[in-house]
C-alpha cells in the first residue's frame, strides 16, 4: 500500500460546509441586482470553480456583462463580512487532521475560493495545522488547471509519488489528473457519491476517519 508524505486538500465541501454562507451571499447579490433567487441545492450545484463562476451560473442565462460584474462585486461585499456566519467544518474533520500531523504527515489547502478568504477561515478553523494555503489569486490558474498543486508539490520539495489530493468534486479529480497525483474523493461534500464515480474517481472515502486507513 502507497504511504504519501502530504495530504493536500480542497476547502468547501471537504474541509468546511460553506455552503449556506454562500448561498446567503448569491441571494443577496441577485437581490441587489433584480435577479431571482436560487435555492441552497442550485447553489450546491454552482460552486467548485471559484466566486465569479458562482456569481455567473446563479444570475439568469444572458445577464449583461456589466450587471454580472456588480453582482459579483455584491457578493464579495456580503461574503467578506459574512463568511463565517453558519461555515463550519465537517464532523469528524479536526480530528482527522490532528491524527494525521501527529503521524508527521504534511497538510496543505488549495481552494478556488479567493486566496483572502482561505486564509481567514484557515486561522479560524484549523490555526497551526496546515504548512501551506493557497486560494485564487493573480497570475495562476484556478483548478482545473493544475498550476497551484504543483505550486504546492514544488514549495514541499515532494514529487508526484508522495502526494495526494483530497476533494469533493469533479473538479478536484481532474486537477489532481492533470498534476499527475492521486486523488481521493469525499462523498460527504458538494457532490453525490455517484456523481463521483461518474467523474472518474479514483477512491472515495465516506467519514473522515477513513483517510486513516488510506
Amino acid at each position: 500500500m502507497k504511504e504519501y508524505k502530504a495530504y493536500i486538500f480542497d476547502l468547501d465541501g471537504t474541509l468546511l460546509d460553506t455552503l449556506e454562507d454562500l448561498a446567503d451571499a448569491v441571494n443577496y447579490a441577485m437581490r441587489k441586482n433584480g435577479f431571482p433567487e436560487r435555492s441552497l441545492a442550485e447553489v450546491k450545484s454552482f460552486v467548485g470553480d471559484g466566486m465569479r463562476l458562482l456569481v455567473k451560473r446563479s444570475a439568469p442565462t444572458g445577464a449583461e456583462d456589466d450587471l454580472l460584474e456588480k453582482a459579483f462585486a455584491d457578493f464579495r461585499e456580503y461574503y467578506s463580512v459574512h463568511y463565517m456566519d453558519k461555515t463550519k467544518p465537517y464532523p469528524g474533520i479536526e480530528a482527522m487532521l490532528r491524527a494525521l500531523k501527529a503521524q508527521g504527515k504534511r497538510l496543505c489547502v488549495i481552494s478556488n475560493k479567493v486566496d483572502y478568504a482561505v486564509k481567514l477561515l484557515m486561522d479560524q478553523f484549523f490555526s497551526g495545522l496546515f504548512e501551506t494555503v493557497l486560494g485564487e489569486r493573480e497570475g495562476i490558474r484556478r483548478k482545473p488547471s493544475p498550476d497551484s498543486l504543483l505550486a504546492v508539490m514544488e514549495e514541499l520539495e515532494l514529487s508526484r509519488e508522495e502526494c495526494v489530493y483530497i476533494g469533493d468534486s469533479d473538479t478536484d479529480i481532474e486537477t489532481a489528473r492533470n498534476a499527475g497525483i492521486d486523488s481521493i474523493s469525499v462523498s460527504w461534500g458538494f457532490r453525490t457519491k455517484e456523481f463521483l464515480k461518474r467523474s472518474g474517481a479514483q477512491r472515495i472515502v465516506d467519514e473522515p476517519k477513513d483517510l486513516l486507513k488510506i
